[in-house]
């Protein structure tokens, strides 16, 4: 296993994930919860299934398409993202 490539992710997903609707969810989830535990538990899993689909998808996807288009294919998603973000509902 390569720590930095590791390392690279977490800090990653860790400064991306820091503020957005899904850790403002469970926040809230949490107040107003009685098990804390339950609420850390899913939202851990939640993730992790979440990352495992991106890693199998992106490992898929690496096979067929060169890493140009999914570089560039990234950042066009990343940019309608923040484009509806802004201008969306």
């Amino acid at each position: 296993m390569d720590l930095r490539l590791v390392m690279s992710a977490f800090a990653a997903i860790f400064i991306a994930e820091l503020g957005d609707k899904t850790q403002l969810a469970t926040m809230a989830m949490a107040g107003t919860a009685e098990s804390k535990l339950s609420i850390f538990c899913g939202a851990a899993l939640a993730l992790v299934a979440t990352s495992a689909l991106g890693v199998l998808v992106g490992g898929a996807l690496s096979r067929t398409v060169p890493e140009l288009w999914m570089n560039r294919g990234a950042g066009v998603m990343f940019i309608v993202i923040g484009l509806f973000y802004l201008f969306g509902r």
